[in-house]
């Protein structure tokens, strides 16, 4: 029996059990073997050869374009950026990733239409592997719907959640640490549901003999599977609704029904028109945000502060962020930095390479000669 009828026999069995005290522990170990199955088997996939859909990250940041096959996503992809992809009314235009870039705000971020996905993307149908390995290296996932096929978003998650990217997820926090004997030794800062038993034999599935599990949070048994694994991918995403130029005022109350189901609320989605270059700002502005750009002004020596070609790094990130992204010998002679702007307590405040910038701060770098 090859790996896929593996595979399809634990699924089939645990749709089969009935989820109750008594089965936990089983559906546990299932679990634990289908996800072990299931990386398996893409790293002989990865291992096979094929043609891939190998892009190279460029810009400041990636986003990935998903969809399914004629949503638009190419039209909205020319509409962003300088791309050339080709658009048609047919399925599977989108023969290959084709990438694009948008200037915004200062940032150069790189867009990518991935060809559009079908139904059993996760097990390979239509090169869908090697589209979804392009979705797992992007910073933000851009879901692209037609506003007459919402439901597309459940299948979206479904096999992205399939090839192991949680979208709009924390990692779990549980960390599991080997040791030499005393068997598992579980330990908790949150009420858990699942039993202990439960919780070690899914961990034994992992090849823990011996280990202290902590779980930082309330687990289910995907989240522990999740925490024990270390190829996952939590991504964010946003949601546009594509061709709202094709449709009566009246049915966008209808539209809005059908994106609540799903938990996405019509206010935070946003409704565009890729040919007729409908909302695009706004949806410029969001994917901005959702990538947690900070800008900051370089003092050059000399020349004064740029305030026209901004820095363009990621909320959270220190002067050596800075430094690394800057590129060179800054690393290698740099002394220390004075900062002003919102993360200095004053004005040209000395810092070290530790210090964390926030959006608009202007950084000077004091170099040794």
């Amino acid at each position: 029996m090859g790996l896929e009828e593996e595979i399809e026999e634990i699924e089939t069995e645990i749709e089969d059990t009935p989820y109750n005290k008594s089965t936990e522990s089983h559906i546990g170990r299932l679990k634990a073997k289908l996800a072990e199955k299931k990386e398996k088997l893409e790293n002989q996939s990865s291992a096979g050869g094929g043609t891939g859909y190998s892009v190279e990250k460029t810009g400041d940041a990636t986003v990935a374009l998903v969809g399914f096959p004629s949503v638009g996503k190419s039209s909205l992809l020319n509409s962003l950026t300088n791309a050339e992809s080709e658009t048609g009314d047919y399925e599977f235009t989108t023969l290959d990733v084709n990438p694009g870039m948008l200037a915004h705000r200062g940032a150069n971020i790189q867009l990518l239409d991935v060809p559009g996905l079908i139904q059993g993307a996760a097990t390979g149908k239509g090169d869908g592997k090697q589209v979804l390995a392009v979705v797992r290296n992007a910073d933000l996932v851009l879901f692209v719907l037609s506003v007459f096929e919402i439901e597309q978003y459940d299948r979206l998650q479904e096999e992205l959640y399939n090839i192991n990217i949680r979208v709009d997820r924390d990692p779990p926090r549980v960390t599991a640490r080997r040791k030499h004997k005393d068997g598992i030794r579980v330990t908790s800062s949150a009420d858990q549901d699942l039993d202990e038993t439960t919780i070690k034999e899914v961990a034994r599935e992992y090849g823990y003999v011996n280990a202290d599990l902590n779980l930082g949070e309330k687990v289910d048994i995907d989240r522990l599977v999740d925490g024990l694994m270390e190829n996952r991918e939590y991504i964010p995403s946003i949601t546009c609704v594509n061709k709202v130029d094709l449709i009566d005022p009246d049915y966008k109350e209808t539209v809005d029904d059908q994106l609540r189901e799903r938990g996405l609320d019509p206010e935070e989605v946003t409704f565009i028109s890729a040919e007729a270059e409908r909302g695009l700002d706004t949806l410029k502005d969001r994917i901005w945000e959702h990538l947690e750009f900070i800008r900051v002004y370089m003092d050059k020596p000399g020349r004064g502060i740029d305030r026209e070609e901004p820095l363009m790094l990621r909320e959270g990130a220190t002067v050596e962020d800075a430094i690394d992204k800057l590129g060179g010998e800054f690393e290698e002679r740099f002394r220390f930095a004075r900062v002003s702007g919102p993360s200095a307590t004053h004005d040209e405040q000395q810092v070290g390479d530790q210090h964390v910038l926030q959006d608009e701060d202007v950084l000077k770098l004091i170099l040794r000669r």
